[in-house]
C-alpha cells in the first residue's frame, strides 16, 4: 500500500488521507491515481454517504504538486512526462468536481496549487484558523491550472484575476468570500466531527458545527479590485495600475505592482485571458481545458522550467523570464499558449 496516502472506508464514509506532512502533503503522480481510483470505486458503492478528504501534520493540507519529476523529465526535453501527469490529474480533478455524493474536505495551513485540485471541489470544504489557501503558479511560470481557473472565474467581481496573477494567501474570511472553502470550523472540533460523519454519513452535520470566522481583508478591497482589474486584457489591467485614479487608489496600486513584479509576465496575461473564457463557459471540463492548453505547452514554450529552477531547485529566486518586463507580452503570445490543440486537446473520459 502506497503510505503516502491512506485510503480506506470508515463506516458510511470513503475516506482519503494524504500522508506526506514532511513533504506538506504534496502530491505525486501516484497519489493522483489513487485518489481517482478511489472515486470509482466508490461513487456507487452504497455502503458510502459521503466522503472524507483530510491530511496528516499541521502545517498542511497540501502544499501543491510534487513537480521535481516535472523538472527532471523537462530539462532532459521529455515533455510527454508533464502532459502525461497534467491529464491525469485533471481526469481526476473533474471526477472529484462531479462526484455524486457529499464531499467533505478539510483544509488546515496551506492548501496551495494542486491542493486545491483535490480540497476546494468538494460540495463541504472546512477550513480553521491557520488556513492559507492561494493559487501562486504565475510565481512559477505556470497558470493557475487544477480546476482552479474555474473558481476563480467564479470569485465575486474581479477578485479570480487579483488572486490569480499575486498569488495571495487567504485566510479563512478570505478563503470563503472567494468560493475555495464554505465552512470555518475550530481545529479542535474537527476530530469528533469527523468520526460523526463516519458513523452517521450525515453531511449536515457540518453547517451544525459553523462558526464565523475572523473577519479577512479582501472584502475591503473588492471595489478597487474591481476598478483596477476589469479591463479585458493584461495590457488593459497593467495599463490600469500603472494609472491610479487619485492619491487614494496608489497605494493599492503600488502594492499589487509589487506582488506582480517578481512573476512570470507570460503566466500572468494568459491568467486573465483564461479566467475570461472560463467565465464564459462556466464549467468544470471547459476550465480544465483551456487550462491543459497551456500545461501541454509549459516546459517548452513558457517559464514553467525556469521559474522551477529558480523556486525549487536552486532557489535563488532569480528567474530569467521570457519577457524582461511585465509589460513585454503580446496578444499573439498570450494566443500562441492559449489557442486550441487540435488532436491533444484534452479529453476527460
Amino acid at each position: 500500500m502506497n503510505q503516502d496516502i491512506l485510503i480506506r472506508k470508515d463506516g458510511r464514509a470513503g475516506r482519503i488521507t494524504l500522508n506526506r506532512p514532511q513533504a506538506l502533503n504534496a502530491l505525486t503522480y501516484e497519489m493522483c491515481l489513487a485518489i481517482e481510483a478511489a472515486l470509482i470505486q466508490w461513487q456507487d458503492d452504497t455502503e458510502v454517504a459521503l466522503l472524507i478528504i483530510d491530511a496528516s501534520g499541521d502545517r498542511a493540507f497540501c502544499s501543491g504538486g510534487d513537480i521535481a519529476d516535472m523538472y527532471a523529465s523537462g530539462t532532459a526535453g521529455d515533455w510527454d512526462y508533464g502532459r502525461r501527469f497534467w491529464r491525469d490529474e485533471y481526469r481526476m480533478n473533474a471526477r472529484l468536481f462531479e462526484f455524486p455524493k457529499p464531499v467533505v474536505s478539510f483544509l488546515q495551513g496551506f492548501t496551495m496549487g494542486g491542493g486545491v485540485g483535490v480540497g476546494c471541489h468538494g460540495s463541504h470544504r472546512i477550513v480553521d484558523s491557520s488556513a492559507q489557501i492561494a493559487m501562486p503558479e504565475c510565481g512559477i511560470g505556470l497558470l493557475p491550472d487544477v480546476g482552479g481557473s474555474l473558481i476563480l472565474a467564479r470569485a465575486p467581481g474581479r477578485l479570480g484575476e487579483y488572486l490569480g496573477v499575486t498569488g495571495r494567501r487567504m485566510g479563512p474570511a478570505d478563503a470563503i468570500l472567494a468560493g475555495f472553502a464554505d465552512y470555518y470550523i475550530d481545529r479542535a472540533d474537527w476530530e469528533q466531527l469527523k468520526t460523526r460523519l463516519a458513523a452517521t454519513g450525515d453531511y449536515t452535520l457540518v453547517d451544525a458545527a459553523a462558526s464565523i470566522p475572523p473577519a479577512g481583508q479582501l472584502a475591503a478591497l473588492t471595489p478597487l479590485i474591481d476598478a483596477y482589474f476589469g479591463g479585458e486584457t493584461w495590457a488593459d489591467v497593467l495599463n490600469a495600475l500603472t494609472h491610479p485614479r487619485g492619491p487614494q487608489d496608489a497605494d493599492f496600486c503600488a502594492e499589487t505592482l509589487k506582488l506582480i513584479g517578481r512573476n512570470s509576465p507570460l503566466a500572468m496575461a494568459c491568467h486573465i485571458e483564461v479566467a475570461h473564457r472560463v467565465r464564459a463557459n462556466d464549467t468544470i471540463r471547459g476550465a480544465l481545458r483551456q487550462e491543459y492548453r497551456f500545461t501541454h505547452r509549459a516546459m517548452e514554450h513558457s517559464d514553467f522550467l525556469e521559474g522551477i529552477r529558480a523556486a525549487i531547485i536552486d532557489k535563488d529566486r532569480k528567474p530569467r523570464w521570457r519577457h524582461a518586463a511585465i509589460d513585454a507580452v503580446t496578444g499573439g503570445d498570450v494566443l500562441k499558449m492559449t489557442m486550441p490543440l487540435g488532436a491533444d486537446e484534452l479529453t476527460l473520459d
